[in-house]
């Protein structure tokens, strides 16, 4: 019987079927995580579609007839799962899409019950898994896509399949194909996705970013981050444009971060990450934000605080509370 959470499918199917059967799917996890995480725009949602991906699979094996490759076939079921859990016509977004640039005071920040925010991935473990294909701004972008084009796109241009073989993943046609690629390659040229490389980055810019953030040190600061730098902390609606404005919150609303600790974390969309903790007033200090930050000419071009700490820390490893 296959550990971990495929104990949880059905007996009966279990014990009709070999373990390197199911070994053979569950080799595929990683990178159907990223394409689900692609095309949902959470780690969760892609969690809970590579697992319904996996049981239909499994329930579904002594239908697979070999016509196309094992890989492919997942594939096909992924993208269907997926395609299911976008009917909701309530996407994904950063606080970008939503409006424009506030000025740094208390009174601009809210939250919008409606909105369904775009949620960080830890670095996939599979080396097949371009990082660059991950980036939030990447990923925010196809979040604008339909979703039968965003599938297209992530298909042919990160997958690097072949027009025929999404339009057979599909069900449509090749003509189908190569036109929603077009509009697709459209849209996501007119948006700012690229950052770094992560490994481009000198690591010790990121080394003193840590040490002048938990000195709020403003002079180290204005060297680390760009003059036309942007922060957004959702769940709040609020962003800022300039380093002017941003450094006006962080000493204003946001003096309760003066002291904080931070602490280095696996890459999150192949881009530094950071768990914030604040001053505990009982001890220690708390989770505050998981900070991502996005590199550009050896400078932070964009910061982002991830507020919504009981759903991130434990996903990347975070603890809930650090000593004094």
């Amino acid at each position: 019987m296959p550990q971990g959470r495929v104990a949880s499918l059905p007996m009966d199917k279990a014990s009709a079927t070999t373990t390197p059967d199911f070994g053979e799917l569950e080799q595929h996890r990683a990178e159907l995580t990223a394409y689900c995480y692609r095309m949902l725009g959470s780690p969760f949602d892609a969690e809970d579609a590579v697992q319904d991906t996996l049981v239909r699979a499994w329930r579904a094996l002594d239908r697979f007839e070999e016509r196309s490759s094992l890989r492919s076939w997942l594939y096909r079921i992924a993208t269907n799962v997926c395609l299911d859990m976008l009917k909701s016509p309530q996407g994904r977004a950063r606080p970008m899409d939503l409006g424009p640039a506030q000025a740094p005071i208390e009174e601009n920040l809210h939250t919008e019950p409606e909105a369904t925010w775009l949620e960080p991935l830890p670095d996939p473990a599979d080396a097949a898994v371009a990082k660059d294909t991950i980036r939030l701004a990447f990923v925010a972008a196809l979040q604008h896509l339909p979703p039968r084009q965003r599938a297209t796109l992530i298909l042919c241009e990160v997958l690097r399949w072949q027009a025929t073989e999404v339009a057979e993943l599909l069900q449509t046609s090749v003509a189908s194909v190569n036109s929603a690629l077009q509009r697709a390659r459209a849209k996501i040229e007119s948006t700012d996705a690229k950052t770094a490389d992560l490994s481009e980055v000198d690591r010790g810019l990121l080394e003193r970013y840590v040490k002048a953030f938990e000195a709020y040190d403003i002079d180290a600061l204005t060297s680390l981050i760009r003059e036309d730098a942007i922060q957004s902390m959702p769940p709040f609606d609020m962003w800022l444009q300039g380093r002017d404005d941003i450094f006006a919150w962080w000493w204003g609303p946001g003096i309760g971060c003066k002291g904080s600790r931070v602490i280095p974390t696996v890459s999150a969309n192949g881009q530094p990450a950071f768990g914030q903790y604040k001053i505990d007033p009982d001890g220690g200090y708390t989770p505050w934000a998981l900070q991502v930050l996005d590199i550009q000419d050896g400078k932070i071009k964009e910061l982002t605080f991830f507020l919504s700490t009981e759903r991130l820390f434990p996903l990347f490893g975070l603890p809930m509370h650090l000593d004094a």
